[in-house]
């Protein structure tokens, strides 16, 4: 057997009913869990996998498969297989929206950027007007037309989510929030400015796999769920000012959230 890290994997029990390609996957998943092999390092080589287990090199490739479904490692064609990264933002729920930001000219994915320390972008960007879909009419209270504003947010030169805002056209229409750039602070800083003064948000969470679309757009690698968040806007009013739907690079956040205990 070849030296691998002390105490990285173990050995597989041909008598188990569990398949030995699964068995060893469990390993290397262990090891990934405990540290063993970090974020961005190169496993064992098949070869070196072979050697260590005595298996077939179509068991070890089935075993990277199993991890590669799960997101957990990419294979690089000629180099082999590494531990992909883990979660490069953490959104604090509870404060992205603060009006603070916005006084300070930031958006929320600025906010989220500077605290990752990554560099942001925008693009695909698209503002037009259309028909509300029966969802999206629901829930800013019957409203038939919107203007509709999508883009695809970037970390680093890395696809991590796209979203579509959609606003009542009665609020939007002719103010700097159909233009491109609504300017510092984002449509919710234009909102207020417009009397919207904003009260809460209501967002709705889900995780799923990625329809072949999202994939390609976020390039995402096989067996990577996306998260599936919509978010309603509120003024003081009670009006409901924006239904924002995104989705998101589930191996590119971690969701985290501050709830008072009273």
């Amino acid at each position: 057997m070849v030296a691998l890290p002390q105490d990285a994997l173990g050995e597989v029990d041909p008598t188990s009913d569990r398949a030995v390609f699964r068995q060893i996957a469990d390993q290397l998943r262990e090891a990934i869990d405990r540290g063993r092999f970090r974020e961005g390092e190169k496993l064992p080589s098949e070869a070196e996998l072979v050697d260590h287990y005595g298996v077939s090199r179509m068991t070890v490739r089935h075993s990277f498969s199993v991890l590669q479904g799960e997101g957990l490692v990419r294979a690089e064609h000629g180099r082999g297989v590494f531990v992909r990264p883990r979660p490069p933002v953490r959104r604090l729920a509870s404060d992205r929206f603060a009006r603070r930001h916005r006084d300070e000219g930031k958006s929320a994915f600025l906010v989220e950027a500077d605290a990752a320390g990554s560099h942001p972008q925008v693009d695909s960007l698209e503002v037009k007007e259309e028909k509300a879909s029966r969802d999206v009419s629901a829930r800013l209270g019957s409203a038939r037309k919107v203007l509709a504003r999508r883009r695809r947010y970037l970390l680093d030169g890395r696809p991590v989510e796209f979203a579509t805002s959609y606003l009542p056209l009665d609020i939007a229409k002719g103010t700097p929030i159909a233009d491109p750039n609504p300017g510092p602070g984002g449509i919710y800083a234009r909102l207020e400015e417009l009397g919207h003064r904003l009260d809460h948000f209501d967002e709705e969470i889900r995780a799923r796999m990625p329809s072949p679309t999202e994939a390609k757009t976020l390039r995402l690698a096989s067996g990577v769920p996306v998260i599936h968040l919509i978010r309603t806007a509120y003024d003081t009013e009670g009006r409901a000012v924006e239904v924002c739907d995104t989705v998101m690079a589930a191996d590119a956040y971690v969701l985290a959230y501050r709830l008072p205990a009273t």
